[in-house]
């Protein structure tokens, strides 16, 4: 399966999953130090950005996350994304397909014109 990808201005490959099974592979290939995204609100892609990252990295990729979410789809506002590392997902056995648990994380609030801003320079390449 192929994931959406994006690559931030400092050249790091972002992966996002496009399905329920999609995240469960994007997430089984995080490696433990590397930052994943999700927003707050279920309906968005589990988000990886592979290597190590830059807080400018995490902000460009919360765009890239929130871009995808439902929340985004149905609200056309501001998007709340989280941000943790692989090592802080876990999967329960009664977890359905591309839901996980996360042990903590940081949460970063994507402003509504940051994402149309995202839109624009997508549509111009």
């Amino acid at each position: 399966m192929k994931f959406r990808t994006f690559t931030t201005s400092s050249r790091k490959e972002v992966l996002a999953g496009k399905s329920a099974e999609n995240n469960e592979k994007l997430v089984a290939q995080v490696e433990k130090n590397e930052v994943v995204l999700h927003s707050a609100k279920p309906g968005s892609p589990f988000v990886n950005i592979k290597g190590k990252t830059t807080h400018k990295d995490i902000k460009e990729s919360a765009v890239f996350c929130a871009r995808y979410s439902k929340d985004w789809r149905d609200n056309k506002r501001d998007v709340v994304v989280h941000y943790f590392l692989g090592s802080d997902i876990f999967k329960l056995k009664l977890m359905k397909a591309g839901t996980f648990g996360v042990k903590k994380f940081k949460e970063i609030r994507v402003k509504k014109k940051e994402i149309e801003e995202f839109l624009c320079q997508k549509n111009n390449q």
